[in-house]
C-alpha cells in the first residue's frame, strides 16, 4: 500500500514537472512573439500610415492591398492573388500541413471622412475618403500578428500554416462573401480576427445580420411645366416607396432597422425624371429574421411603382450573417488579454484623447486603460454588421476588440480617424497583434484545444448549411 502511495507521489509530481515544463516552454514562445511584434513596431506603423493616407474605398484598395502584399513578401510568405475574381483580395501564406490557422485584415475607407491627426474635424483632404473604422490598423496588426507566427513556424518551433487574408470592400459590398464562394476558407481549421474599438476585451457578442439591395425606378421624361402629363415621374415611385417604408418601421421587431440612400432622384428642377435609384439596407439580430423584412419591402417596392405608374427593378447587393461565437476559442483569447494586461498612454496622448471627447460632446475621462471581462454572449443582438459573421459559419472564429480610439468615441467618424494615423491607433494596433499572436501559439500548441473549438463550432452550425447571399455573376469591382 505504501508502495503505491509512494509510486502515486512520484507519478504526480513527475506529471506537474513535465506540465511546468511545457507551460514554460509555451510562455517562452509567447514572449517570442512580443518579440517579433516590438521588432516590427517601426515597420508596421510605417505600413499603417501608409494605408491610412492612401484612403482608398471598397474594391479600390489597391495601394493599400499592395502595400501589404510586400510586406508579407518580404517576410517570406507566398501570395495568392485575385482571390475570387478580386484584384485586391488575397492571400499570404507561409508553412505546411495541419493546423492551418487564419487571420483576417481589412484595409477599405470610408467615403467622406479624411481628416488630419488633430483632435478637431480637419479634413486631410476635402470631400475624402478617411479610415472612420480603423481599418489601417486592422490590416497591419493582423499581418504582423502573422508574421510573428511564421517566425516561429521558420525556426522549427511551431509547426503548420499560417495563412494571412487581405479581405476587401467590408464597408461596402462585403468582400469575403465572394472570398468564400470561392472556397478560400474550407481548409482552414480555425480563423482569428479583432476590430478597432474604443474599449479592449474579447468579441464575444454576434452583431446583426443584414441584406443589402438597390432599388431603381424607371419613368418617362417630360417638360416639368409644359407638358407634365406626358411624364411618368421615377422619383414619385421612390418618394412612395420611402414613405411605405417609413410607415411599416411601426411594425417591425424592436431588432430591425432599416436605412436608405438616396443615389439618384433627377437632375434639374424642370424635367420630370425618368429614373431614380435608391440603397437601402435591412437588419436584424440574425439571418432568418432579416428575410421576411426583406420580403415585405420588396413587396412595397411594387406598391410604390404601380402607384407611379413607373417601373421599378431590384438588384441584390449582397446579404451576410451575424456572428457565431465560439466561446471555447474566447476564454482562450481572454487568458492572453489578461495577461498582457492594458495598453499604456502618455499623459500626451490622453490629452489628445480628451480633446476628441471635448470635439464630439462626449465625457472627458480620455482613454480607458484596462482589459474588460469576458461577457455573457447577448440573445438580443445589438451594435453593426460585419462580413465576418459568414466567415464564422464556414469556420470557428476567435474575435477581439483593441483600444484605438478615446472613450465614447463615435465611430464611422473623424475622430477615429485621427487616432489611426497617430500613436494611439499605434499602441492599439500593437497590442492586437501581440494578442492575436498569443493565442495562435496556444492553439498550434494544443490539438485537444483545436478539437473543442471544432467541436463547439459543429453543435452551433448543426445542419445549417450556409450559403454566401450574392448574386450570381463576379463580385461588383469598380462600382
Amino acid at each position: 500500500m505504501a508502495h503505491r502511495y509512494l509510486s502515486y507521489i512520484c507519478y504526480t509530481l513527475f506529471g506537474l514537472i513535465a506540465l511546468s515544463t511545457t507551460l514554460t516552454a509555451q510562455d517562452e514562445l509567447k514572449q517570442a512573439v512580443k518579440q517579433s511584434i516590438d521588432d516590427q513596431y517601426a515597420s508596421l506603423t510605417e505600413l499603417s500610415d501608409k494605408i491610412w493616407s492612401y484612403e482608398e474605398i471598397a474594391f479600390q484598395e489597391s495601394q493599400s492591398a499592395e502595400a501589404l502584399k510586400q510586406y508579407a513578401r518580404d517576410n517570406g510568405f507566398t501570395i495568392e492573388e485575385n482571390i475570387g475574381g478580386i484584384p485586391t483580395a488575397f492571400t499570404a501564406e507561409y508553412g505546411s500541413g495541419k493546423p492551418v490557422i487564419g487571420i483576417l485584415g481589412e484595409f477599405d475607407a470610408l467615403p467622406g471622412l479624411s481628416q488630419e491627426t488633430v483632435p478637431h474635424k480637419q479634413p486631410l483632404h476635402e470631400g475624402a475618403a478617411g479610415h472612420g473604422c480603423g481599418h489601417n490598423l486592422f490590416g497591419t496588426a493582423s499581418l504582423g500578428a502573422a508574421t510573428a507566427i511564421k517566425d516561429l513556424i521558420e525556426s522549427g518551433e511551431l509547426e503548420g500554416t499560417i495563412r494571412f487574408y487581405g479581405t476587401p470592400a467590408e464597408e461596402k459590398y462585403f468582400g469575403k462573401l465572394w472570398m468564400i464562394r470561392a472556397g478560400a476558407f474550407e481548409d482552414v481549421d480555425i480563423v482569428m480576427d479583432w476590430h478597432p474599438a474604443d474599449e479592449t476585451k474579447t468579441g464575444v457578442q454576434t452583431g446583426l445580420a443584414l441584406v443589402d439591395f438597390i432599388v431603381e425606378f424607371h419613368g418617362q421624361a417630360a417638360h416639368a411645366a409644359g407638358d407634365p402629363w406626358n411624364g411618368r415621374d421615377a422619383s414619385d415611385g421612390l418618394e412612395l416607396y420611402t414613405t411605405g417604408i417609413n410607415y411599416y418601421r411601426e411594425h417591425v421587431k424592436p431588432s430591425v432597422r432599416i436605412h436608405y440612400d438616396i443615389e439618384v432622384a433627377g437632375e434639374v428642377v424642370n424635367v420630370v425624371p425618368d429614373y431614380a435609384r435608391i440603397w437601402t439596407r435591412v437588419r436584424d439580430a440574425n439571418f432568418a429574421g432579416v428575410q421576411p423584412v426583406y420580403d415585405q419591402i420588396k413587396r412595397i417596392a411594387e406598391g410604390a411603382a404601380m402607384m407611379a405608374n413607373v417601373d421599378y427593378e431590384i438588384n441584390l447587393v449582397s446579404g451576410i450573417h451575424e456572428v457565431m461565437v465560439n466561446r471555447t476559442g474566447a476564454e482562450v483569447l481572454q487568458q492572453n488579454l489578461e495577461e498582457m494586461g492594458p495598453i499604456e498612454y502618455t499623459e500626451e496622448e490622453q490629452e489628445f484623447a480628451k480633446g476628441i471627447q471635448q470635439a464630439v460632446d462626449k465625457p472627458e475621462i480620455g482613454l480607458v486603460s484596462k482589459i474588460e471581462p469576458l461577457e455573457e454572449t447577448q440573445e438580443v443582438a445589438s451594435g453593426g454588421s460585419t462580413d465576418v459573421g459568414d466567415v464564422s459559419y464556414v469556420v470557428p472564429v476567435i474575435r477581439l476588440r483593441a483600444t484605438t480610439a478615446p472613450n465614447g468615441t463615435p465611430w464611422h467618424s473623424w475622430a477615429v480617424v485621427a487616432c489611426g494615423g497617430m500613436s494611439i491607433g499605434h499602441k492599439g494596433m500593437a497590442f492586437a497583434a501581440e494578442a492575436l499572436a498569443r493565442t495562435m501559439v496556444d492553439l498550434y500548441e494544443d490539438e485537444g484545444l483545436r478539437q473543442r473549438i471544432r467541436t463547439e463550432f459543429e453543435e452551433d452550425l448543426g445542419d445549417y448549411e450556409h450559403v454566401p447571399m450574392v448574386p450570381e455573376g463576379p463580385a461588383p469591382v469598380g462600382n
